[in-house]
C-alpha cells in the first residue's frame, strides 16, 4: 500500500480524493490540518501532535448494505492502537472512541457506490496522541490516558499496522460497552431515555423504549450514554 506523509494539508480526505481514478489502496498521514472535518458537518481540531491520516480502500464486491462493516474496522483500529499503549478503550456508537470517559478519537468515512456495490471508500481517522488538550474538557490523547508520554509518530505507526490487519464485527460489538444500559436519545424535537438493546451489521441501533424495540439510524438520532 502506498503511504504519503504530508507537513499539513486542508484535509486528508481531501487531499486523497486525487487517487480516485486509479485502484491502488493509499494512505495519506498529515502532520496537521486546517480544514479538519467530523461527522455531521463539525469541524475536526487538527493541532500538531495528533494523529491524522486517511486510507482510499477499494473492496472488493462489498455489497453496500455491508458498507458500515468499513467504519466498524476503522473504530477497531483505533481501539486496537488505544490498547497497545495499556488503555481501555470503548466505542461510542457509531464509531467515536472513549477513554477514562472522553473522547480520543473521530472518524469520518466517505463512501462511493456503483450499483448495489462499495466502490471505494475514504476512511478518516484522527487520534490525540500528545497534543495539548488542556483547554478541552471533553478530550482525551494517548499519552494522558496511558499516563506516559505517546509520540505522535510512534501512535501513527501502530494505527496504520492496526488499520492494515483484518478484524470482525463481532470484535467492534466487543468494544461497544454501553449495550443492556439506559441511554437520551434525541429524535427530532423528541427526547426519551430507552434501553440500547443491540448494533446491527448495517450500523444501526437497536433501543427498546417502553413501547417495543426498532432500530434507529446514526443519521436520524443522537444520544447520551453513562446515564444514573
Amino acid at each position: 500500500m502506498k503511504i504519503e506523509f504530508l507537513d499539513t494539508v486542508d484535509s486528508t480526505n481531501d487531499y486523497i480524493r486525487r487517487y480516485l481514478n486509479g485502484r491502488e489502496n493509499v494512505i495519506v498521514c498529515a502532520g496537521t490540518q486546517t480544514k479538519g472535518r467530523g461527522t455531521k458537518g463539525r469541524s475536526f481540531l487538527s493541532d500538531e501532535g495528533g494523529v491524522y491520516l486517511s486510507a482510499l480502500i477499494f473492496p472488493d464486491a462489498l455489497p453496500a448494505e455491508n458498507a458500515f462493516r468499513v467504519m466498524a474496522h476503522a473504530a477497531v483500529a483505533v481501539c486496537r492502537t488505544a490498547e497497545a499503549y495499556g488503555i481501555d478503550p470503548q466505542i461510542k456508537w457509531a464509531n467515536d472512541v472513549f477513554a477514562c470517559g472522553k473522547k480520543l478519537s473521530g472518524i469520518l468515512i466517505e463512501n462511493g457506490f456503483s450499483g448495489k456495490f462499495l466502490k471505494w471508500s475514504i476512511v478518516g481517522i484522527g487520534v490525540n496522541a500528545e497534543n495539548d488538550l488542556s483547554e478541552v474538557d471533553t478530550a482525551i490523547s494517548l499519552s494522558q490516558a496511558a499516563g506516559r508520554n505517546v509520540p505522535v509518530e510512534q501512535a501513527r505507526e501502530t494505527l496504520i499496522e492496526k488499520f492494515l490487519k483484518p478484524s470482525t464485527f463481532e470484535e467492534y460489538l466487543s468494544y461497544i460497552r454501553f449495550l443492556g444500559q439506559t441511554v437520551r436519545v434525541t429524535e427530532g424535537v423528541r427526547e426519551y431515555d430507552a434501553i440500547a438493546v443491540n448494533v446491527l451489521a448495517d450500523g444501526r441501533l437497536e433501543i427498546d423504549d417502553g413501547k417495543g424495540i426498532r432500530a434507529l439510524s446514526v443519521a436520524e438520532i443522537s444520544f447520551r450514554w453513562g446515564l444514573k
